[in-house]
């Protein structure tokens, strides 16, 4: 419940800051790029050090914290509005200070599942997860589109701030009694965070997923931070229209988080892998291409195949680093995931801005788009397409007891 209410919100904030930025502030190219780029610099600043804090944390303490000093945060941008006083300056600092928050609170939201549920449960949990997840995404965006005609972009933030403080509320109800970390056993941070790289660079399929995921992420931040202003001023769609394009193909996300397993089942969990992620780049194509091909048709098809691939791809890769992953190693090494692969996010968000205002928005956006189709490389060229069955273990690289061989059939 407090997964579907958060995410419910974040569609809200997702369509509305970019829509306030542009129709009242009047943003263009570059900075909507530095706008973007700021929702996620956090990553590549604190990422690192955040999951050796977290680790030493209780997690649910973390994700309660996280989401009543975002909502904190968020509600300052329409009491700004209403006195006149809204800038791009308050939303830079804004953004900046929620996505600081928005490490922790991720680190520990990846970390506590596995705290849950029992190993072979964790892909379902997931599942489970995404499953919630998407069902917000489906409805969220439609009605951001309605919310932001009816009432204006920035009370729709403050609609997100009263889903975040709900999600809070449910998520504090978990009856599970956590254990406190022992302060005894820590550290120098050095040290620690150290571990929690170490084990994701030092594991040759991490590496390669790591490659992938990182590359895209550069790659569809540069896209998202152009698509809105794409959206309304190159293709002329209205913010009713963006947010049931948005909806439906949300719609693919809650089939991918419903078929994961199942098709993970059909071509194998460490093929499932690479497929998906072809399969997603391939579709970021269609974001350019509804420039010449019928707008609204093409950017349904593509991005209900994109929500697929995205959703089927994390449910596998995500499920097979939590089993794999010690205990009491979670926390850096999702926070040592989330550098390496959201911290490239800032940096495309930036180019995308730059090259948007230089080149054009359209060009942009094909760059990017076969840069997505590009970063499928590093786990098409893998173990992983020939792989049905992941490993359950550490293998003999992380210096722990050898894994079983995985199936190569």
């Amino acid at each position: 419940m407090g997964d579907t209410v958060s995410v419910f919100g974040m569609q809200f904030i997702g369509l509305a800051v970019p829509l306030l930025a542009v129709q009242l502030l009047h943003a263009d190219e570059f900075e909507m790029g530095l706008l973007a780029m700021l929702e996620s610099l956090a990553f590549l600043l604190i990422s690192l050090p955040a999951g050796a804090w977290v680790d030493r944390w209780r997690k649910k303490r973390v994700i309660v914290a996280g989401d009543l000093l975002r909502a904190a945060l968020l509600l300052t941008i329409p009491a700004a509005w209403l006195l006149g006083a809204l800038t791009m300056t308050q939303l830079f600092l804004v953004v900046f200070a929620v996505g600081c928050i928005t490490v922790f609170f991720d680190v520990a939201h990846q970390s506590y599942l596995p705290q849950l549920v029992e190993p072979e449960q964790i892909g379902d949990g997931n599942g489970k997860l995404q499953a919630s997840q998407q069902t917000a995404m489906v409805a969220g965006p439609a009605a951001a589109g309605a919310l932001v005609r009816l009432v204006g972009s920035p009370l729709t933030v403050a609609v997100t701030a009263a889903c975040m403080a709900l999600s809070s509320l449910f998520v504090s109800r978990i009856r599970h009694q956590e254990e406190t970390p022992d302060p005894a056993a820590r550290r120098p941070m050095r040290l620690e965070v150290k571990e929690g790289m170490a084990f994701v660079l030092g594991h040759p399929l991490l590496r390669r997923i790591v490659a992938c995921t990182g590359l895209t992420n550069l790659a569809s931040a540069a896209v998202m931070a152009l698509f809105v202003l794409y959206a309304v001023r190159v293709l002329g769609l209205a913010e009713t229209t963006l947010g049931l394009v948005m909806s439906a193909a949300a719609v693919g996300g809650l089939l991918g988080a419903v078929s994961a397993n199942r098709f993970s089942r059909l071509v194998g969990e460490g093929r499932a892998i690479p497929v998906a992620a072809l399969l997603g780049g391939v579709a970021v194509l269609s974001v350019p291409a509804a420039a010449t091909l019928p707008a609204v048709p093409t950017l349904l098809v593509g991005q209900f195949v994109l929500s697929w691939s995205v959703v089927v791809y994390n449910i596998a890769q995500v499920s097979f680093r939590q089993r794999l992953c010690p205990r009491p190693l979670l926390g850096r090494m999702n926070a040592s995931i989330r550098f390496l692969v959201w911290g490239p996010m800032p940096v495309g968000a930036f180019l995308g801005g730059l090259l948007g205002r230089e080149l054009g928005v359209v060009p942009t956006l094909w760059i990017f788009a076969a840069l997505s189709v590009v970063a499928a490389l590093p786990v098409l060229a893998s173990p992983l397409i020939s792989m049905r069955q992941l490993p359950r273990e550490l293998d003999e690289l992380t210096g722990q007891r050898p894994a079983a061989p995985p199936d190569l059939h």
